[in-house]
């Protein structure tokens, strides 16, 4: 049982103000895989008198500097790789290939395209006579969930560090096994004292304290929109900057033209996969009113492909989380049945022969209307939801009848036509025929519209969101009008 009892403060390990402990669940076996320390409000005060401390010095690093840093990471990042899978199969459920091919591989490719992004990045722009120059913002607080433990992290983390920031980070309590490796990892890799701080903790105290801490200078936070909505709050009596990657519904707009063959069970795994637990999961499959009894009859086919089973018996779905995560589930489940879905497949309880873990039968509910509450609500689970539209103007219409704006998906024929749709769907992200995982791309801006948060994660975007913007205004008199 791994037992990670200390924080990482100041380039050290130290022993937390509190006593307070949590026993972190094996959500395949419903047993204690660990136990954490839980921070308080003094350990948060700690870690950012450290991280205040290390700005002064760290922001005015090199480019070079940065760069080989970021290169020591990987480095030896890739020592501890099956340590990570381990660690993320452990704490969320992951199947070990999807711990493996995805969750603790994507980091090494983040971590190399923020290399190839610092290379070229203009910190520095002239216009005439003034100079723009982008800064480091100062010290940010990161808090980050447990879908993607190690991804997520690393899409905060390595960024910051790339543009001279000094940060303190809280990561899910339900899944700190990765966080701690990934500590470990920096801690390795010489990150200066104060630069990289870890303190582990729940939202309420934590993450409260992070969020209104008047010395912290900018909160980046991924998770729900619920919890989003508390850290805005939270923060804004220090008028700090807050950046949110949070929920989605996203839709997937199957056109007259597309392959249902194909794109019916390709939207499917998008769902399905990682439990269903991506806020940019095409959640919402929007079909031609007419073949919806032919799309029903490929997706009941295909729901045999999504199978559960335990991370290491190779399944395409392990877990979801938790014990609260799986009731939720449940009670959105029975929901759409009461509200008159139709049950393609699925459904309530768990798949046979997974009595203990926290499975969830892959389900599909067909004939929803949008305004059901399956339709609206971000379910965080493998249940997708089958909508019928009568013409591409009704598909548009109810696409963008959301709360949110995360991202977007259209399958079809002609390439123009799909641009065309994608340029008046209000999501961040389009993704035009291809499901998520085949079309993926790192160094794009990741982000949403409406209540799916606010700034844009990856790439050069993702150094963006940790920079100020500064005009020196006469720092080139020679340019000045006479």
């Amino acid at each position: 049982m791994r037992e990670y009892l200390k924080f990482y403060v100041d380039g050290k390990w130290v022993e937390p103000t509190g006593s307070r402990t949590w026993d972190v669940i094996n959500p395949a076996t419903e047993e204690v895989a660990g136990r954490i320390a839980m921070g308080e409000k003094e350990d948060v005060d700690r870690a950012v008198a450290a991280a205040r401390r290390a700005f002064e010095s760290w922001s005015r690093t090199t480019r070079e500097e940065r760069l080989a840093l970021l290169g020591r990471i990987i480095q030896v990042y890739q020592t501890r790789f099956k340590d990570m899978c381990a660690a993320i199969s452990e704490e969320m459920g992951a199947p070990s290939w999807v711990a493996e091919k995805v969750q603790a591989a994507a980091p090494l490719a983040q971590i190399q395209i923020a290399i190839d992004v610092l290379k070229n990045f203009r910190f520095d722009e002239v216009r005439g006579s003034t100079m723009i120059r982008r800064e480091p913002i100062g010290v940010c607080g990161l808090i980050t969930p447990w879908n993607f433990p190690a991804i997520l992290v690393v899409a905060k983390v390595v960024p910051a560090l790339a543009t001279g920031c000094t940060m303190i980070l809280k990561p899910s309590e339900y899944s700190p096994f990765s966080a701690q490796i990934l500590a470990e990892v920096l801690e390795k890799a010489e990150v200066p004292p104060g630069v990289f701080n870890l303190v582990n903790g729940d939202g309420a105290t934590v993450g409260a304290a992070l969020s209104s801490h008047p010395e912290i200078d900018m909160i980046s936070f991924t998770g729900s929109t619920r919890a989003g909505v508390d850290v805005a709050v939270k923060a804004a009596p220090t008028v700090k900057r807050v950046h949110q990657e949070l929920g989605g519904k996203s839709p997937n707009i199957l056109l007259e033209d597309a392959d249902f063959a194909k794109s019916v069970p390709a939207g499917m795994q998008e769902v399905m996969f990682n439990s269903g637990q991506i806020c940019m999961a095409p959640t919402r499959m929007l079909v031609p009113r007419k073949r919806m009894a032919e799309v029903k009859a490929i997706a009941k086919q295909a729901a045999a492909n999504f199978n559960p089973g335990k991370p290491t018996d190779n399944a395409f779905m392990g877990p979801v989380v938790n014990q609260r995560q799986w009731t939720r589930v449940q009670e959105l489940i029975e929901k759409g049945m009461a509200e008159g879905a139709t049950l393609v497949t699925g459904g309530p309880g768990k798949p046979a022969g997974l009595e203990k873990g926290y499975y969830v039968k892959p389900t599909v509910f067909a004939d929803v209307s949008n305004d059901m509450t399956i339709a609206r609500e971000e379910i965080f689970g493998p249940v997708l939801v089958i909508l019928g539209y009568d013409d591409v103007e009704d598909a548009i219409s109810i696409a963008n009848d959301t709360t949110y704006g995360l991202a977007a998906y259209i399958q079809g024929g002609e390439i123009e036509k799909l641009r065309e749709i994608g340029g008046r769907i209000r999501a961040g992200q389009v993704t035009l025929n291809g499901s998520g995982l085949d079309l993926i791309d790192l160094a794009a801006p990741f982000g949403g519209y409406k209540r799916s948060g606010n700034g844009r994660e990856w790439g050069d975007y993702g150094f963006e969101a940790f920079l100020e913007v500064k005009a020196f205004i006469g720092y080139n008199p020679a340019s000045s009008s006479p």
